[in-house]
């Protein structure tokens, strides 16, 4: 059996994959390559694994002929070249399969090279690939104009004397009808939730002070436009009575932006700062709103409107003061900056 010799980069990474690899069989072959570099015998490895010299003889083999060490069976040898191997993981970064055996008919197809689903499921976790769902972004926002804003914001938040506020406002429309989302549930059972595709939804306008949601404010219209904005304004005016200026940050929906609201603005001391268009993620109030939905909609059954109504009602009026304090970690301005997928 010829010597195998390693080089000090060619070691070290095969006891890194030593380290990481959770196949035994692997792992054995991986020492039988280290040793035999170290000078040990064939019987030697062999007695030191509790392996037959002639599987430990076949081991080293396939390493000298092939650079092999993993087994056959379960498909998890990486038959793709570096340049395979590069071409593959750049292709499925660019397109989303849904079915593992998808990409294995790709690779059969472009390289007449087989793989198992099981194998090639271990080669994409190796390669850093996880199943998950795709972030989905607004083609239409703008990175320039997002920069523009959070410097912007920075400038105000840090110059904001102390009979300012500065407040984030949003409006949201929760249905009756059963909104389903996973959970741990015990292996192999089915959960049944009753469900009702009911349309009845209120119409919340909120607005918030970050680390301060205990003086979070709301109130509920039959339909948010200029007139029920304005009355928010009123609203919002009588809880921050002490302030002289109200900074309030929302989006530039056409009723936020009618001469009307603005002009009510201006004389109830609340000077507006709208966000560029498609940047949600730049509005702290809509992590509130998934919070809302986790503690009163989430798997939840309501038989009639009136529960609906008080579950949400709950929530704004009793959860949110408990537990404000608690969600600085969720609710701030942390702000994610979104690219369009172009």
């Amino acid at each position: 059996m010829p010597k195998i010799i390693l080089t000090d980069q060619q070691k070290a990474a095969l006891e890194s994959r030593h380290k990481k690899s959770q196949d035994a069989r692997e792992c054995d072959r991986i020492k039988a390559v280290l040793l035999r570099s170290e000078g040990w015998t064939p019987s030697s490895i062999a007695q030191a694994l509790r392996k037959s010299e002639f599987t430990i003889c076949r081991h080293l083999d396939d390493y000298l002929k092939k650079e092999k060490l993993k087994p056959d069976n379960g498909g998890s040898e990486s038959y793709l070249n570096d340049e395979q191997t590069r071409q593959l993981i750049e292709h499925i970064s660019e397109h989303t399969y849904a079915h593992t055996h998808q990409i294995v008919a790709y690779i059969s197809d472009r390289w007449d090279i087989k793989y198992t689903v099981s194998g090639l499921n271990k080669w994409l976790h190796q390669k850093g690939f996880t199943y998950k769902k795709p972030k989905g972004v607004p083609h239409k926002a703008d990175a320039d104009k997002q920069a523009e804003f959070v410097k912007h914001y920075d400038a105000l938040k840090a110059s904001l004397p102390e009979d300012e506020v500065l407040l984030f406002m949003d409006a949201v429309h929760p249905t009756q009808a059963t909104k389903i989302t996973s959970g741990w549930i015990r292996k192999g059972v089915d959960k049944i939730i009753n469900t009702t595709g009911s349309r009845t939804r209120l119409n919340i306008v909120g607005a918030i002070e970050l680390n301060n949601l205990s003086a979070a404010v709301f109130d509920q219209f039959k339909t948010v436009n200029g007139e029920a904005i304005i009355k928010f304004f009123r609203t919002v005016r009588a809880s921050y009575a002490s302030m002289t200026v109200i900074h309030i940050v929302l989006d530039g929906a056409g009723y936020h932006r009618s001469k009307e609201v603005v002009e009510e603005a201006e004389k109830l001391g609340i000077k507006l700062h709208y966000l560029p268009p498609y940047s949600l993620n730049l509005n702290p109030i809509e992590r509130l709103w998934k919070v809302m939905n986790e503690y009163a909609r989430n798997n939840e059954y309501f038989a009639k409107a009136k529960e609906f109504r008080e579950k949400i009602n709950h929530f704004l009026d009793v959860t949110l003061p408990e537990i404000g304090a608690s969600l600085v970690s969720r609710i701030n301005d942390s702000f994610q900056r979104l690219n369009p997928a172009s």
